[in-house]
């Protein structure tokens, strides 16, 4: 076995440099040169984009909405103006161009009416030549495998010395996050499809091995064929209104879909279970609003980004870039050599942009947030001063009213506002008596690096990861007719049936087998039944619910960290949480409606409730991208 230290005398540690004097932070390591300085970037000089609706191509009359999305490379303005533009891939309609954006516009659904998508493969040239990924692609991994062919696609590759990264065509398949939807249109990792490129080797597979299945079952179940380079999804829409949102999941690069630009809010409204519009501050971005319509209800993800000096993307592009490790790899060792465990960016984007504005009214608005980061935990507040000692008491609070699932049973007013990878909360922020030309911040006082539930932990650089945007108090335009939020009376579902079955699953690290100390080469799931065991994405399923049943899952994180644990297509409650050695605790009040994403902290048994009701073939996984995307995603089968 070599040591690390052994490993740490290849050179690696010359590798990491300051940039314009100050040490910046990738993971657990210095930025590398030529990274543009996060502290350098002008902050709040750029309003923020509010995402508009996506257009619709069904005809009037037509019982479902229909839409041709693609995902096409483009340039954009992230950072601020005079700042270089910054290449990204990004969704939008194939027959409006102007649409393309990062992140993608907004789908608009309505309960109990289908959407019908087409999703298109469209990463090529002018010429229609394939594009190569913006980032890079670790081929060690466990992941599509276009170049693999159709034997060897869907797996880890047989290899004897470390390959560079990976140039071929990019994989896509898109997942509603938060849907109820069949197999078929659940965006499977493993149904993903190349582009129609003229220079796909004729030695590639073009699709995943699950592809032809659903696309077979789609055709028997609609009468609709799927094209080479596309898949088209049903979304039912039979389900409470909640905010969804909508990004990639191919097999092993999720993390560099989502990170290259590739992800957009789903909105679903109606149906008995919505308040009326005048009860909730609005309006929303509708289709065909007129420039400068202002808006009282916005969308807003949050992530975090890292750029070189030319306004490009940064994305490690070396296992070193973590831990300092510079190999060697393979043969000698079992560190996947471009893979990291994690990614924090050293910049905070917001629907896009780097530190926005937005200037408000005194008045009530409702904010849709989702944390779209690849790692890192969001602990929000709004404060009077951006940098200051943290942690800071918060001078408005957000009270919540919805999360994953839809409305919470009733409003929670709070301070801070917690929000793991790929959480949502629908909340409302009510600045009705802060006097005009007053001052706000949206600050985070989340971690730079893992979160493992330690109110002690050091916050974020408050010069910059600390810092999310800024609102601008101005005068009155129109009047609030909105109810105060503590006077709401929410229509949250009911409950959902006792349990009939209790599944014991596992988070679990890999270490390394041929360096002493390394850091995790893959984080892992595993089954807690007559001792622990780990699983990997290969393995036969071990999670087999019976449609119809509902089972509590208990979640024990064997791990140093926290995880968001993501069921696909089923809806939750949170039970409880219980430490391996002591009594267990009620949900956040912030938990209590439904779930499909929930925290399950470190050396904890974290208990979920759910029923399956659609049979089929899904995953659930760590929604850190990092650890999705080597090894901590299992598949699972609800049966009959």
């Amino acid at each position: 076995m070599i040591t690390r230290r052994e490993f740490m005398k290849t050179g690696a540690a010359g590798a990491f440099l300051l940039v314009a004097g100050r040490r910046l932070r990738l993971g657990g390591a210095a930025a590398p040169w030529g990274m543009m300085d996060p502290a350098a970037i002008a902050k709040y000089v750029t309003p923020l984009a509010v995402p508009p609706v996506m257009p619709s191509l069904s005809a009037a009359g037509d019982p479902v909405d229909r839409y041709l999305i693609g995902v096409r490379r483009f340039r954009q303005q992230i950072l601020p103006p005079r700042s270089p533009a910054t290449t990204v891939w990004g969704y939008g309609s194939v027959r409006h161009p102007r649409t393309f954006s990062s992140p993608g516009f907004t789908l608009e659904a309505t309960v109990d009416r289908p959407v019908l998508v087409t999703w298109a493969n469209e990463l090529v040239d002018g010429d229609g030549r394939h594009l190569p990924h913006l980032l890079p692609v670790d081929p060690t991994l466990h992941w599509a495998n276009p170049g693999g062919g159709v034997r060897g696609r869907d797996s880890g590759p047989d290899l004897t010395s470390t390959p560079g990264r990976y140039d071929g065509p990019v994989p896509i398949v898109t997942h509603l996050h938060g849907g109820h939807n069949l197999e078929d249109s659940d965006g499977f990792p493993e149904a993903w499809y190349l582009p129609r490129a003229r220079d796909i080797p004729p030695h590639y597979a073009t699709e995943g091995s699950q592809y032809a299945a659903f696309a077979a079952g789609f055709a028997d179940r609609t009468g609709i064929s799927w094209r080479p380079g596309s898949a088209v999804f049903r979304y039912g829409n039979d389900q409470p209104p909640t905010t969804m949102w909508y990004h990639d999941h191919a097999l092993g690069v999720t993390r560099l879909n989502v990170y290259a630009g590739l992800a957009g809010f789903y909105l679903l409204r109606g149906g008995p279970s919505d308040l009326p519009a005048p009860m909730l501050p609005g309006p929303a971005p509708r289709r065909g609003d007129p420039a400068g319509t202002r808006y009282h209800e916005i969308p807003i993800v949050i992530q975090d980004r890292s750029f070189d000096a030319d306004g490009s993307l940064h994305y490690p592009g070396s296992r070193r870039d973590f831990d300092r490790i510079a190999g060697p790899y393979i043969p000698h060792s079992d560190l996947p050599p471009i893979w990291n465990p994690e990614f924090f960016g050293t910049a905070m984007m917001v629907n896009g942009r780097t530190w926005p504005y937005l200037t408000v009214e005194p008045r009530r608005y409702r904010f849709r947030f989702l944390n779209g980061c690849n790692a890192r935990v969001l602990d929000l507040k709004i404060v009077t001063r951006p940098a200051a000692k943290r942690p800071v008491a918060p001078a408005l609070p957000f009270w919540q009213i919805g999360s994953d699932g839809g409305f919470l049973p009733e409003p929670v007013e709070l301070g801070r506002l917690l929000l793991a990878p790929a959480e949502r909360a629908d909340v409302i922020v009510d600045f009705t008596r802060m006097p005009q030309d007053s001052e706000l911040y949206l600050i985070n006082e989340g971690p730079d690096g893992a979160y493992r539930g330690d109110p002690r932990a050091a916050p974020a650089d408050p010069a910059t990861t600390g810092q999310v945007m800024k609102f601008l108090v101005r005068e009155s335009v129109e009047p609030d007719l909105s109810e105060p939020p503590d006077r709401l009376a929410l229509p949250a579902p009911g409950p959902l049936a006792p349990e009939t079955k209790t599944r014991k699953v596992a988070l679990l690290e890999q270490t390394s087998a041929t360096i002493a100390g390394a850091p995790p080469t893959a984080a892992l799931l595993g089954t807690v039944d007559g001792g622990v065991r780990a699983r990997m994405w290969s393995d036969p399923i071990t999670e087999t619910p019976v449609v119809g049943s509902t089972e509590v899952w208990e979640i024990h994180n064997r791990t140093v960290d926290a995880h968001p644990i993501h069921i696909h297509e089923a809806q939750f409650e949170v039970v409880d949480r219980q430490p391996f050695t002591g009594a267990s605790r009620s949900p956040e009040r912030w938990e209590t409606g439904f779930k499909d994403t929930v925290i399950a902290y470190p050396h904890e048994i974290t208990r979920i409730r759910a029923t399956f009701d659609r049979a089929g073939l899904f995953v659930w996984h760590c929604h850190l991208l990092e650890h999705e995307d080597n090894e901590m995603m299992r598949p699972y089968r609800v049966t009959g």
